[in-house]
Parts: C-alpha cells; structure tokens; sequence
C-alpha cells in the first residue's frame, strides 16, 4: 500500500509541476501574439491545466479502467464549476464579460448535456466520441473567432517573455505529465483495489481532485490578480476541453464501457454549470457570498459521494 500511495503521490506532483511549466510556456507564446486574456484562458491556459486530464483518462482508458477515465472527467468538471469557480469569486468577485454569459457559458453547459443523453446507453462509442470532438472543433472556431472582438481586444497585455524558454518550459512539461499520468494511475488503481472501493469513485474523487489542482491553483492566483478573464475562462474552457476535446479524442482512440458512473454524478455535472450561469446573470459579477454557495454545494455532493 506504501508503495501504491507513494506512486500518487509523485504522479501528482509530477503532473502538477508539468502542467504548470507547460501553461507557463504556451500562455509566453500566446502573449507575444497578441492574444486576449480571455482567449488565452479558454484555449491556451485552459489545454495546458486539461493536460492532467487528458493523460490521465487516456492511460486508464489503454488499461481497461473505463470508470477511472469518465469519472476523472466528470470530477474534475464538478470540481472546476463547484469548488474552484466558488474559491476563485470567495478569494475576489470577478467580473464576467457579456460575451462569456452569452456564448461560453452556454457551450459549456450544452457540452454537459451532450454527454450525460451520450452516457444514457452505458458507453461511449467511435461514433459518440466523434460528436464529441466535431463540437470541439467548433468551440475551438468560435473561441479563435472571439479574439477579434471588440470587447476583448482592450484589455492590456503583459510583458513578453524569451520564445526559446517558452518552447523547453513546454517540452518538459509534456514529459512530466505523461510519466506522472501513468504513475497515478498505477498507483490509484492499485488503492482501489486494495480497498474494495470502485474505480468510479476513485476517478470521481481522488484522481479528479488531484487532476484539477492546476485549475484551483490557475484561477485563485488569477482572481487575486485581478485577471478575472483568466480566472473563469480556465474554468469555462477546461470544462469544454475536458469533455468534448478529452473524451472525444480518448473515445476514438479507445471506446469506453461505463459500469459505476450514475445519472445522478452526471447529473450533478449539468446543475453545476446551470448554478455558474444563473450567479453570472446578477450584474456580470460573481459575488463572495455566490462563491461560498457554489463550495458549500461541493461539499455536499463529496458527502453524498463518500457515505
């Protein structure tokens, strides 16, 4: 057991150490760009923070683990709407632009809903995963698209860094997160079983928490920093990436079964993206007292979860 819980713990560490060296380095490249904070958080800082994710459910898919897969997917997105949207506005309110109301809280919800009617059948298919990843492509048209909106192109940009560091801060951390990923996945597979407790829960606690630290760290720092843009396009965009980037790519690649994935935990998924968007709608702000409720709401599910 020392063993296995050793493995988790330097996969996360690794994960979490290449994440963040690879945002670092592809937020530089999309600075010297031109690119709007926005954009940079719904794209950019958005793959890099999914990265986690992506290896992750990837590896547990290739090694016949379907549930570790889903439920890393379905986690991470309740923890990126519930706990993170709601410590990020309890640490600073953040003002949400119109054009994040209108148009990427929406996809992200319909990204959501997409999958809970997919999973309905208990799999998730070529075909499934190739709706999935054609909606991805789509968000990825729009988003680029927004770029040359007036409404985000007057934000300031920050100061540029060296190409050439960007470039190795992106190769190594690539390198981390896939030898962390296979770490952790090991390591989590071997305590679930050791436990008796189902790959399900695992991938919907454990592995989804330690795959969205990237995101809690992304968006708290940024919402200190005023840099609310960011903050909740990380979390609008990880979401999108999550679903409909990771496991459209995961599902063409390996076509998952899911056994203890429950309406219920999908569920929760789409109510936690309606929450996001109804507090968005009171004058653009998230307020402290929004946040707290949208934490509060976390710990309840991770209570009906765990008991």
């Amino acid at each position: 057991m020392i063993l296995e819980i050793s493995f988790i713990v330097g996969g996360i560490i690794l994960v979490l150490w290449g994440a963040d060296r690879l945002t670092e380095g592809a937020v530089a490249v999309a600075e010297r760009m031109n690119v709007p904070q926005i954009v940079i958080g719904l794209t950019v800082v958005a793959l890099g923070t999914s990265m986690p994710e992506f290896c992750v459910s990837l590896i547990s898919a290739l090694k016949g683990t379907p549930d570790l897969a889903v439920g890393n997917i379905v986690g991470s997105n309740i923890f990126n709407s519930l706990l993170i949207v709601g410590a990020a506005a309890m640490v600073m309110p953040m003002t949400i632009l119109k054009s994040t109301v209108r148009k990427d809280i929406p996809f992200a919800l319909v990204a959501s809903t997409v999958l809970l009617m997919m999973c309905l059948d208990g799999n998730i298919g070529r075909l499934d995963a190739a709706i999935l990843f054609a909606l991805f492509i789509a968000f990825m048209y729009f988003t680029l698209k927004q770029a040359r909106s007036p409404e985000t192109a007057e934000e300031p940009q920050p100061k540029k860094r060296a190409l050439w560091l960007s470039v190795v801060w992106i190769v190594v951390g690539l390198a981390c997160l896939i030898g962390g990923s296979n770490l952790f996945v090991d390591g989590a597979t071997a305590v679930a079983t050791q436990l008796g407790v189902s790959e399900a829960v695992i991938g919907l606690t454990i592995v989804a928490g330690g795959t969205s630290l990237p995101e809690l760290a992304t968006s708290v720092v940024s919402a200190r920093k005023g840099n609310s843009g960011i903050a909740i396009g990380n979390v609008l965009g990880s979401n999108v990436f999550n679903i409909l980037g990771i496991l459209g790519a995961t599902g063409l690649i390996c076509p998952m079964e899911l056994h203890g994935i429950t309406m219920a935990d999908l569920s929760v998924m789409v109510v936690s993206m309606i929450a996001v968007w109804f507090f968005s709608f009171t004058k653009y702000t998230f307020q402290r007292w929004e946040g707290a409720v949208l934490v509060v709401g976390f710990a309840v599910y991770m209570w009906h979860l765990l008991t």
